[in-house]
């Protein structure tokens, strides 16, 4: 078994301070990815034992940034998309074993008004063709912060939020394109109609109490590796973030 874990931190120094080291330290994670790490590795003392680390940074200090931490030792490991105006944001890291490919992402945001949709939906496509690329060589699983909602099913108002970022039309499309390119949303393969499921609140209107959510955290597979889907879980009473923690076991 493989135990695999997501979380979008939004500030890695600051959740450091909110219970992210005792949660790290517990869970066992065998593969723990993070997003919006928010900082460069000389910024962090954090090398925890066992562990191998492998950082992407945005050449912008205190934005973006994706980590992971490992106990399987990879064949090869790559930052990036290979696109320069993606990879100065430190959105992706890749690192290949035996079995499978594991890529951890974090997704450009539409930001307010969809002001960056256009920059968003070419990432949309060519993340496709780069996991689609990796799907050829072995299996992939792919997770991270994809800033999107996919279906009504995964946030709370999905009438008032139909023209927002993280829930336009053509995000929502993108995403069940790339499903459609052979890759499976673990957590909706095993719970198909679970509703208030979410991995994501605003800090306003007292919305994680409330549970007003959104699920745009994800574990996606590619589909020979359906059968070994074991677990996929949202860890969503853990707090230090405004998204919580989500994790995938996979029986390899």
């Amino acid at each position: 078994m493989i135990k695999f874990i997501s979380w979008n931190v939004n500030g890695l120094r600051s959740c450091m301070n909110k219970g992210f080291l005792d949660y790290f330290m517990n869970i066992g994670a065998d593969i723990f990815c993070i997003q919006e790490t928010k900082l460069q590795p000389d910024q962090i003392d954090f090398r925890p034992e066992g562990y191998d680390a492998y950082w992407n940074c945005a050449v912008k200090k205190g934005y973006s940034g994706v980590s992971v931490f490992s106990r399987l030792k990879p064949a090869a490991v790559c930052y990036g998309i290979g696109i320069e105006e993606f990879d100065e944001e430190g959105r992706m890291i890749t690192l290949e074993f035996d079995r499978f490919y594991l890529v951890n992402l974090y997704s450009p945001n539409s930001r307010r008004g969809i002001t960056r949709l256009d920059f968003r939906m070419k990432w949309e496509d060519e993340l496709r063709s780069y996991l689609g690329k990796l799907k050829e060589a072995k299996e992939v699983v792919v997770c991270g912060d994809f800033n999107v909602a996919h279906r009504e099913i995964d946030l709370k108002n999905p009438e008032s939020n139909r023209k927002n970022a993280g829930f336009t039309d053509e995000e929502r499309e993108k995403f069940g394109q790339l499903l459609d390119s052979g890759f499976i949303d673990t957590f909706r393969y095993l719970y198909p109609d679970r509703k208030n499921a979410y991995t994501w609140w605003s800090y306003m209107f007292n919305a994680r109490a409330k549970n007003i959510g959104w699920r745009i955290d994800y574990f996606c597979v590619s589909e020979g590796l359906r059968d070994l889907i074991v677990k996929a879980e949202i860890h969503d009473s853990i707090m230090g973030s405004d998204h919580c923690p989500i994790e995938l076991v996979l029986d390899l």
